[in-house]
């Protein structure tokens, strides 16, 4: 204070939000902008001492501060002014680096690090979309699959034997060895094309067949192979084949039930139904790969749905002129593995099989010439000793039939047509009879078989 009792001017300084001077004793402008910290003088307005001016602006500026700080301690809290009743549920105000978390002093137990969030709402996290990569191809739609699969499978005849097919080139098939077994050529369709094929490489030991076409067609759809490292336990296939030998293009859906070594085939176990005539048909993954190639089914009222098709491993061998040895058959090394039929029982299975095919033909041509004994045996035979289900073995015996001499035809001609005949089917069911006897065939399984086809003959055992 100077000696007249006024405040010495120290200068003003330039207020920054409306640019106005304001004296250097009065901290706020009137454009309601407050100055914090030192005061800065205006352009030209420095202290004349140099020193003690801004020494005492700092204790006015001290003594200010604390005056305006005790006032404001004096006044109520938000909450004071509120009535008792809503200040007793309200809660009290949280001070971060209190007390210690968990002590009594800490109402809220608020944590001491700010970093622990164990309090905060847990809200459910959010599951980000999983991309789908590109190097797993999405499955098509089962009737897409099916539609591209279909055009590639073929009706497979080989002469009474019927299976299926499919192409891996447009000139090249394969199929089961047990179909074409014991042929040359075979007759192939796909929907109303119909080729020719001869059969090539042929496999026993994985009862796979490679067929090559005649007649190819350069339009004919193919089939990829993929591998029976790609067959997944629990994975969908569909079959595709000739159901019965009749119905072509037959699909039945399943799933890989198991991946099995038998003896030294790969089998691959599906619940995917396969008949008989879908031998040889593709088992194809949901990706439209060839894993297997269809084979057989367990024949057993108690094993429902329990079927195999041989690893397309092994036909890639085979095209790549590898074979596995014929001494055992897949059919054989499951047989033995299920606990069933030995070496010795599917021999004698298939000499009965084979026995029973020469007495249907030989039943047949029996039909034919019974007609023909019946036509002129009224006129021509005297007398005869039938010995068995035909009237005309009677032939079999050198004096088993009497001729009428008085018969207006040549019934000497007719006799010897009907023993040319008969002994035809004789020499063929005599051959095949002693076939199965190497084969273990029982003789009551041979009397059986000739019963069911009326014919018995008491000559046949001689």
């Amino acid at each position: 204070m100077t000696n007249d009792g006024s405040f010495p001017d120290f200068g003003a300084w330039l207020c920054p939000a409306c640019d106005r001077r304001v004296p250097g004793r009065i901290r706020e402008c009137r454009c309601g902008y407050v100055q914090d910290g030192e005061i800065p003088l205006a352009a030209g307005d420095r202290d004349p001492s140099g020193s003690g001016r801004s020494s005492t602006t700092g204790l006015l500026l001290l003594a200010f501060g604390l005056v305006i700080g005790a006032g404001l301690a004096l006044l109520p809290t938000p909450t004071q002014t509120l009535p008792p009743a809503v200040r007793a549920v309200m809660a009290p105000p949280v001070t971060l680096g209190g007390p210690a978390a968990g002590s009594d002093e800490d109402p809220l137990n608020v944590p001491a690090n700010p970093s622990d969030t164990s309090l905060s709402p847990q809200l459910p996290a959010l599951v980000a979309p999983v991309p789908v990569s590109n190097s797993v191809a999405m499955a098509a739609p089962l009737e897409d699959l099916v539609s591209r699969v279909v055009p590639a499978v073929a009706f497979v005849q080989a002469g009474q034997a019927r299976g299926t097919g499919f192409f891996i080139a447009r000139d090249r098939l394969l199929t089961n060895a047990h179909v074409i077994a014991g042929h040359t050529t075979v007759r192939l369709q796909v929907g109303e094309v119909n080729y020719e094929a001869r059969v090539g490489t042929v496999s026993a030991g994985t009862d796979l067949a490679v067929l090559h076409v005649i007649n190819p067609s350069p339009t004919q759809q193919v089939l990829r192979l993929g591998a029976v490292g790609q067959a997944r336990v629990g994975e969908e296939v569909i079959a595709v084949g000739s159901a019965l030998g009749v119905l072509s293009n037959t699909v039945t859906r399943g799933i890989v039930s198991a991946v099995r070594q038998v003896g030294q085939v790969t089998l691959i176990q599906t619940d995917a139904a396969i008949n008989p005539g879908n031998s040889g048909g593709p088992l194809i993954s949901r990706s439209g790969l060839v894993i297997g190639v269809n084979s057989l089914r367990v024949a057993q009222q108690t094993a429902e749905g329990v079927a195999f098709a041989v690893a397309i491993d092994h036909a890639t061998q085979l095209l790549n002129g590898q074979r596995a040895s014929d001494n055992q058959t897949p059919l054989n090394s499951l047989t033995q593995m299920l606990g069933g039929r030995s070496d010795a029982d599917d021999q004698r299975v298939r000499g009965e099989q084979d026995y029973s095919r020469v007495l249907e033909w030989a039943a047949k041509s029996a039909a034919d010439l019974d007609t023909y004994w019946n036509r002129y045996a009224g006129t021509c035979v005297a007398a005869s000793h039938p010995a068995g289900d035909r009237t005309w073995f009677a032939v079999y015996d050198t004096a088993g039939v009497t001729l009428n001499v008085n018969s207006p035809v040549n019934c000497n001609s007719w006799l010897d047509s009907v023993r040319t005949n008969a002994g035809r089917i004789r020499d063929e069911m005599e051959k095949a009879a002693e076939t199965a006897r190497q084969r273990g065939v029982y003789p009551g399984t041979l009397r059986d078989l000739k019963r069911r086809h009326r014919l018995q003959w008491t000559g046949w055992d001689r």
